[in-house]
């Protein structure tokens, strides 16, 4: 691949997707953000760091923006020296940050009055998938589009959805992270009944496990959780999550659509971050719930998983 890529956010998630763009041979330019370390790094590895956003546009034909939303995204494009003042004729930018969807159809109509397309692809999985290149992707753009982009994205993804056109990304974003969010916060409150009501957790946890009920979310938060009191097993932030929902109801409201399960699971990681997790990880719901019921349920007596009584 010979595209000239500019790569815009290089943290938990864009630092591995910009390390294995590199590592397809393309040409990579970079533009710090917040830390400096993965900047020296993609460097170190053959990266060249620019100044401004616009020059990272000047000098590119395809820019990946991975930053945390819509705000983000526009002090990017719209700001100072940003991409817009260095937007030229066959640009693609590829915002793979979580973005309100409206924002997005507004943003890629300013960008087109520049010769400038612009693509969503927000990103499911891990910042250790980013690193292996086995991130999930969700695209919005055209046909021609998506086949423009698509080499890149393989360097960095192991599954690329096309969604639809512009915007289509996003919302499937939406929807899917309040499936993924209503899980854990479904998951916390059945713990905490069941340490409130004498169920055994480990016992609980294998039914779970063997039926129905399961889920990757349900594996990712449970199995840690009980054998160690860690809630990190999901790696998503409880600020980002509330974002998230707050996007996904926005989204809701705009259509009109009635989605008063998208406003309980918003309130329960609102209710998260006031009572002192602000900082915490969506796993950290486990805390709350102890904390609302005056209920342990980490350090509560556990069965081995190990037992095969759920089979």
């Amino acid at each position: 691949m010979d595209e000239r890529v500019g790569f815009a956010g290089t943290g938990l998630m864009g630092r591995g997707m910009a390390k294995n763009i590199r590592a397809a041979g393309c040409p990579l330019a970079v533009v710090a953000h917040r830390n400096r370390a993965p900047i020296e790094d993609l460097v170190r590895q053959g990266a060249t760091e620019l100044c401004s956003y616009r020059d990272l546009a000047a000098q590119s034909d395809v820019v990946f923006l991975c930053v945390t939303g819509s705000p983000e995204v526009n002090a990017i494009v719209r700001g100072q020296d940003g991409l817009l003042e260095g937007a030229h004729d066959g640009l693609t930018v590829v915002d793979c940050s979580t973005s309100e969807p409206a924002c997005t159809e507004r943003l890629a109509v300013e960008l087109r009055e520049r010769g400038t397309t612009l693509v969503d692809a927000p990103l499911a999985r891990t910042p250790a998938d980013a690193e292996a290149g086995r991130l999930n992707a969700m695209v919005g753009a055209s046909p021609e589009d998506f086949e423009r982009v698509r080499p890149l994205l393989e360097a960095c993804c192991e599954n690329i959805f096309h969604m639809g056109p512009v915007g289509s990304g996003h919302k499937t974003k939406l929807v899917y992270n309040f499936i993924t969010m209503g899980h854990a916060a479904i998951i916390s409150e059945a713990l905490c009944a069941c340490a409130a009501t004498g169920v055994d957790l480990g016992r609980f946890a294998d039914v779970v496990s063997a039926g129905g009920a399961n889920s990757g979310i349900f594996q990712l938060i449970v199995p840690k959780a009980l054998e160690s009191g860690d809630c990190s097993g999901l790696a998503f932030s409880l600020a980002n999550a509330a974002k998230d929902l707050r996007y996904y109801n926005r989204m809701a409201d705009a259509v009109p659509l009635s989605a008063m399960l998208g406003r309980a699971v918003q309130h329960a990681l609102i209710q998260g971050m006031t009572m002192g997790y602000a900082d915490g990880l969506v796993g950290d719901l486990l805390h709350v719930q102890e904390r609302i019921n005056g209920i342990r349920i980490l350090d509560q007596p556990t069965s081995a998983r190990s037992s095969g009584e759920a089979a």
